[in-house]
């Protein structure tokens, strides 16, 4: 018998412990990664016990206005975490538990569910995905993105090697930084990037990523490109998660794109990848909700080898 327990920062050590063990938890779900934005949401996550132990979480936030709830609306992908020992049986009593839940204490009208991505589990966890199915979800948005599988790599395209190449000619180096200089200037080169190309601001801010990168700094490194004269031309965050390493925040000013700067970063990222990585994932080259596709971003991003791994929502009703 399943037995459901809202969440509360009581819980927190049981929670990381579950997301540690799971079969298709990553880093993000740990609490300390969850948590360093919580007064943005209205967390309702839930815990779910078999016998006394903790054997699934659901990272969860409700909007009242919509009266919807969604898994959570500050990661990328989400869905119930499970412990390795759960199969369809237990998950789909975990659905009817939570979705009636929600509905009797929230009096929420549907749930919006993004599952994780099939890269990012240690052991087959699907399971979410059947049980979805059974219950007539619908799929309301679908991102793209590009993923190299390291162990199987394909060549680069003559483009991406003759921009790595131009790089390697002029100099420009690369380097993992921890250095507080360089994570404040390669934030100042990111948010003008964002501003001028889409009229945008990151997600983050530069304070928000030091803590996240103190808080994890096995899972968490930015890699930046300078000339040969130091100045910073490009680079990108990277996320460690499990077997996968996922690139976030990728720039590059006009002289790192004239000189193959972001090019080469994830050259290098690419060739210092530990035999402990199955998967490099760029993330999605997609807007709203996946009706508009970024070519020039997925152009460079296949380039690389890149294919497409999708990053699904998936609606439920719940009156």
């Amino acid at each position: 018998m399943i037995t459901l327990i809202p969440y509360s920062e009581t819980a927190a050590s049981r929670w990381n412990a579950l997301v540690a063990s799971s079969k298709n938890g990553t880093f993000l779900f740990n609490r300390g990664f969850m948590d360093y934005h919580s007064e943005r949401f209205q967390d309702c996550s839930l815990l779910f016990e078999k016998k006394g132990n903790v054997v699934c979480c659901f990272p969860a936030n409700y909007c009242d206005e919509e009266k919807t709830v969604y898994s959570h609306q500050g990661l990328t992908y989400g869905g119930l975490i499970l412990d390795r020992r759960v199969g369809f049986e237990d998950a789909n009593e975990m659905f009817d538990l939570l979705c009636e839940y929600y509905k009797s204490e929230f009096s929420a009208k549907k749930l919006v569910y993004k599952p994780v991505p099939y890269i990012y589990s240690r052991y087959p966890s699907e399971e979410d995905l059947y049980c979805l199915f059974r219950r007539g979800a619908k799929l309301v948005a679908r991102g793209l993105s590009s993923t190299i599988d390291l162990s199987n790599r394909l060549k680069l395209k003559g483009s991406r090697s003759y921009c790595v190449l131009k790089g390697k000619k002029a100099g420009l180096m690369v380097e993992e930084t921890r250095i507080k200089a360089d994570l404040e200037a390669y934030w100042e080169l990111l948010s003008e990037c964002l501003g001028k190309g889409h009229g945008v601001s990151p997600v983050h801010n530069s304070e928000e990523m030091t803590l996240l990168m103190e808080r994890f700094p096995d899972n968490i490194s930015l890699y930046v490109c300078k000339s040969a004269e130091g100045k910073l031309l490009a680079g990108c965050w990277l996320f460690k998660c499990g077997e996968v390493v996922h690139t976030q925040y990728l720039a590059s000013n006009e002289e790192g794109k004239q000189t193959g700067a972001l090019d080469l970063v994830i050259s290098e990222i690419l060739e210092r990848c530990d035999a402990g990585v199955k998967y490099l994932d760029f993330g999605v080259s997609t807007e709203n909700g996946g009706k508009v596709l970024n070519n020039g971003l997925l152009f460079q991003k296949e380039g690389f080898g890149g294919r497409g791994v999708c990053y699904d929502n998936w609606e439920i009703p719940l009156y």
